[in-house]
């Protein structure tokens, strides 16, 4: 028996006979329901798994920039001065250059 592929699906024929109001308000949510999804309960997030709250102070040792040393004016990454590039009185570092 031969299928003949161009012809519409009964439920694609049933859809064209139904208002766009009724399409609509279909898949409108209530707006009730949203707000109280948002407003609600937030305690479960203090629980979250994967990770704990530290209260330790991060400790970070700065090191100035060396006199070998210059920043980049495009990445502003502190490269040593064999990468320098100077275009237009800019420095740039080799990947930066083009």
């Amino acid at each position: 028996m031969a299928a003949d592929y161009d012809e519409l699906r009964s439920d694609v024929k049933e859809s064209q006979h139904e208002s766009l109001e009724a399409v609509k308000s279909a898949n409108k949510p209530d707006p009730r329901s949203v707000v109280l999804e948002l407003d609600g309960d937030d305690s479960a997030e203090e629980g979250l798994s994967g990770g704990e709250i530290v209260n330790d102070e991060l400790t970070v040792m700065v090191v100035p920039q060396g006199a070998d040393e210059f920043v980049c004016q495009s990445c502003f990454l502190v490269r040593h001065r064999t990468q320098k590039v100077v275009l237009g009185g800019v420095e740039y570092c080799r990947d930066c250059e083009g």
